[in-house]
């Protein structure tokens, strides 16, 4: 597995990979009810995930709806490099060249750990308005907030495991670069005047989204 330490203010880092969205395979008949729950909310999901990002509504609850589904979508995608992680057993850190390894080790370290305390903190909360969002059960149609928020505590919960393999589960190796420690300097400057940079290594790294990841981080 490739990550990336990504610059995104002076000494914070954000750790950055792109990893397809596993789809998993139909459980066995004699899984278990909940795998079996789960597998078929992630596949409600995507269908609602694929009509919120085609859907062409401008006003009321169909537009609140789709803006919800498509804005949750957005930070599950981002939180997939901890996700990936949890599978993990060796991975490469790609850092800027301008830092010492050992600082990049630290930063990793940081990160993973800050990681399992505010994953784990999150998945408990939408954990807790999940179950409470069940009195919502009578509304017509899909249940948005119960997605909401079971997504929501998912999410955390598949971070959070991430999080914890990565901080004792995996066998990391550490490969300098000169597009990340270029990208370092570009952070404070106004995004009009380092744009077309960002692109430029964001496509030496065949990193497809990491122009937009770094705008939002950077921020």
């Amino acid at each position: 597995m490739l990550v990336h330490l990504i610059p995104v203010a002076r000494g914070r880092f954000e750790i950055y990979s792109e990893t397809p969205d596993d789809e998993d395979p139909p459980p066995a008949d004699d899984a278990g009810r909940v795998r079996q729950w789960l597998h078929r909310a992630r596949a409600q999901w995507r269908t609602l995930v694929d009509g919120a990002r085609r859907s062409t509504a401008t006003r009321g609850w169909s537009k609140w709806r789709d803006t919800v589904v498509c804005n949750l979508a957005e930070s599950l995608d981002e939180q997939r490099t901890m996700w990936a992680l949890r599978k993990a057993t060796v991975a490469t850190v790609v850092y800027p060249s301008a830092m010492d390894q050992s600082a990049a080790a630290a930063a990793i370290n940081q990160i993973l750990s800050g990681a399992q305390r505010f994953h784990g903190q999150r998945l408990i909360l939408w954990l807790v308005l999940f179950i409470v969002s069940g009195v919502l059960f009578f509304v017509p149609g899909p249940n948005i907030v119960a997605y909401f928020f079971g997504f929501r505590a998912f999410g955390h919960l598949q971070s959070w495991r991430g999080a914890r393999n990565g901080a004792t589960g995996v066998t990391w190796t550490f490969q300098s670069s000169d597009d990340l420690a270029e990208l370092a300097t570009l952070v404070h400057q106004p995004h009009g005047s380092r744009a077309s940079r960002v692109d430029a290594i964001a496509r030496r790294l065949h990193l497809e989204h990491l122009a937009a990841f770094f705008e939002r981080a950077a921020a």
